[in-house]
């Protein structure tokens, strides 16, 4: 089965659904209305990783370079190889595409100087405190409480890490870089003005599945250079999933430009919500036809037809949850509660700390005698609120709120 290097491892309901407002509604909402829908995405995605990462170290369905059970059977290798699979597919690509739709209009407002002081502030100073101090700090405690007797100067950043963006903290690297290249941009096409709004119809499903399988075609060609699993060393960036996410950073800037998120037609909701759920269950099949359990190199790259299936499967699943999960959080899930108003503030914080938590709590387990899927299930229960609640106490310290 296929295996990953863990690098991971915000109006109404219904509005732009059903019927969507006027223009001059839907330009305000997307220019100084909180999208609470967006939101809760938000919250969804940061609580995916954290599952992500956890299910890495007990099903042995990837890497998680800080600690792992080794422990693994078929069964946990199966459902933990199709869970990390189906996020990888898209989790991290949505992340790119809703941070990006405010970049445009925070770049309006504050000009290329503020714009990018304040992406230093807010992406470079974590990437920079989790790269250079809590991941190297956290290597040297771990492999002391695992019993492995290694000098301390090989967890400094460069000797067997990154020099940054190390553990999940690539994204906010990947997130800073495209920010920096998106001010050059707007500093060479529109030097002395904000770039043109136009509001335009939703693509149509023969566009999105065209674009589909461009982005699928041009993975698949990446991959047979650097297969899946590869990574930038210096950088932690691994480029085979690098086509994806590009795209779906300039569709997000687009979109923003263009109004989709408010003007998601139903139907078009409907239709990549049943899409997705259905390649979501062709995957076993895909994987077994493909000889997954024998090994899984052939869908990592190469001249394969299962990483061209492969390649495919994931941009289309992309698209299928990416709009997907828009419809659904859009006509459903566009209010908060006690709950997602405490989680809201403080999913980027638990993003970036709950590396160490999620590793923290597995060894404390580690002498449990449980199948590792129920060990998985008890450390959700406890990283998960865990990683929350330390993030709400540490954003309470004095200015770590302004970066946090």
């Amino acid at each position: 089965m296929v295996k990953y290097t863990a690098q991971p491892t915000s109006g109404t309901s219904a509005l732009g659904v059903s019927r969507p407002a006027s223009a001059a509604v839907n330009t305000q909402s997307r220019t100084t209305g909180r999208l609470l829908f967006v939101d809760n995405i938000r919250i969804l995605l940061t609580i995916l990783v954290l599952l992500h990462h956890l299910m890495i170290i007990y099903a042995g369905s990837g890497s998680w370079g800080l600690y792992e059970e080794g422990r693994q059977d078929t069964i946990s290798g199966v459902i933990g190889t199709w869970f990390c699979a189906v996020n990888q597919a898209y989790f991290m690509g949505l992340f790119l595409l809703i941070s990006a739709y405010f970049v445009p209009g925070s770049y309006d407002r504050k000009g290329a100087g503020r714009f990018l002081k304040d992406r230093l502030i807010r992406l470079g100073i974590p990437l920079a405190v989790y790269s250079w101090i809590i991941d190297p700090l956290s290597r040297y405690a771990i492999a002391h409480l695992a019993g492995k007797a290694l000098p301390w100067t090989g967890y400094l950043p460069g000797k067997q890490e990154a020099v940054i963006g190390a553990g999940p903290l690539w994204f906010v690297e990947v997130l800073l870089i495209f920010s920096s290249v998106y001010v050059l941009w707007r500093l060479v096409a529109y030097p002395r003005k904000s770039a043109l709004s136009a509001e335009t119809p939703f693509p149509t499903n023969g566009a999105i599945a065209l674009f589909a399988l461009a982005t699928g075609i041009a993975a698949f060609l990446v991959r047979l250079w650097h297969p899946v699993g590869w990574s930038f060393g210096l950088l932690n960036l691994q480029f085979p999933f690098f086509v994806q996410y590009i795209a779906l950073f300039v569709v997000g800037l687009i979109a923003y430009r263009r109004n989709w998120l408010l003007r998601l037609p139903e139907a078009t909701g409907r239709f990549w919500l049943r899409t997705a759920i259905i390649l979501v269950l062709l995957f076993v099949p895909l994987a077994l036809a493909g000889g997954a359990l024998e090994t899984d190199e052939p869908f990592r790259g190469g001249w394969h037809w299962q990483a061209l299936a492969y390649a495919c499967w994931e941009s289309f699943l992309c698209l299928g949850m990416c709009i997907g999960l828009t419809y659904l959080f859009c006509r459903y899930g566009d209010r908060q509660g006690k709950l997602a108003r405490f989680l809201s503030p403080n999913s980027y914080a638990a993003y970036v700390i709950h590396g160490p938590v999620i590793t923290a709590t597995a060894l404390a387990m580690r002498d449990l005698a449980l199948h590792p899927l129920l060990k998985f299930a008890l450390a959700v229960l406890v990283a998960l609120p865990l990683s929350f609640g330390l993030s709400s106490l540490i954003r309470k310290l004095p200015y770590v709120a302004r970066v946090l």
